[in-house]
């Protein structure tokens, strides 16, 4: 990787690889920048210190290969001083792992456990499982939200993460990933299969919170809900999702009118309070269940499963 220093400032031009194109700014930084946290890195992004090309950038801009990134000098902790992850935290991934072969890590992540570091968090699976793993190159394929628990996936190979990826962006209907969501729903969702065709808007509140709604000028967002059965007056259902937006299944089923149960930021407030009292769900019911893909161009089939953890299990048979 080609690197140019000015050493009156600090800066460094760093040429980014060809086996780098695709690559999110942000994770491409944070590389580059061992050690430094998430949150730093979005500040120097938004300040416009770090420039591709001579140009101000986004975190989520992709780099091409041979682009120019400006790095601004960055004082991080000596590796002495760097905080290890919790050891429970470490211990708890570890026994978490559903899946691995030379290409790819999977983890039935733990819901509570962010899947990277920033906003006020040290340390998320990534951070983990490098802290785990130190020397191997691990990358996220996806993300799920931190209340969300179910199978996260990790790339061990470089060509596997960008190969997955392109899939990710390609959705469902053209061979991307299929996902399947376990969730318990408020109320009597209607039989059948229940297709949420709502397009999904993402903004930031002053405060850095994010939040998403249904707004005819957001992204495409397609959800598919099917009940499978019937608990205590709530539906427990099958989501599988054609495109991978932000709080997507949570902001659909409120949409539906039928918000996941144990949800704090769409949620029905009376009706979680009520199922704390009755069957103790004191977490977000949202289990991301399984993902099929194939990768080396279809000749390499995977179906990575992740069990209903035993807490969600214990409230539906409250709820029986």
């Amino acid at each position: 990787m080609a690197a140019n220093q000015d050493v009156s400032t600090g800066v460094r031009l760093v040429r980014v690889p060809e086996d780098r194109e695709g690559q999110r700014l942000d994770n491409f930084l944070l590389l580059q920048l061992k050690g430094a946290p998430r949150s730093l890195v979005y500040k120097l992004v938004r300040s416009g210190q770090v420039r591709i090309n001579g140009k101000r950038a986004k975190a989520d801009s992709r780099l091409a290969g041979g682009d120019e990134v400006r790095i601004p000098p960055v004082r991080l902790a000596e590796p002495g001083e760097v905080k290890a992850p919790p050891k429970g935290m470490l211990e708890r991934l570890e026994a978490s792992i559903v899946f691995e072969d030379k290409a790819l890590l999977a983890i039935s992540k733990p819901s509570g456990i962010a899947t990277h570091g920033g906003s006020g968090i040290s340390f998320g699976v990534i951070e983990a499982l490098r802290s785990l793993r130190p020397g191997e190159p691990l990358e996220l394929v996806h993300r799920l939200d931190r209340d969300t628990s179910g199978v996260l996936v990790l790339a061990k190979k470089r060509s596997a993460l960008l190969e997955l990826q392109r899939l990710m962006r390609a959705g469902e209907d053209d061979e991307g990933p299929a996902k399947r969501y376990l969730a318990l729903l408020v109320g009597r969702v209607p039989n059948g299969t229940l297709t949420v065709d709502a397009p999904l808007q993402k903004s930031v509140l002053q405060g850095g919170e994010r939040m998403v709604r249904v707004d005819p000028s957001g992204k495409p967002s397609i959800s598919h809900v099917k009940v499978l059965e019937r608990r205590g007056g709530h539906s427990f259902c099958e989501v599988r999702i054609e495109t991978g937006r932000t709080h997507q299944i949570r902001v659909h089923a409120a949409h539906l009118g039928h918000p996941v149960a144990g949800d704090e930021k769409y949620g029905d407030r009376d009706a979680n309070k009520r199922l704390v009292e009755q069957a103790g769900l004191r977490r977000l019911f949202l289990h991301a269940a399984s993902i099929e893909f194939a990768l080396e161009n279809g000749a390499k089939p995977y179906l990575i499963n992740a069990p209903l953890p035993d807490d969600l299990k214990a409230v539906l048979d409250r709820l029986a």
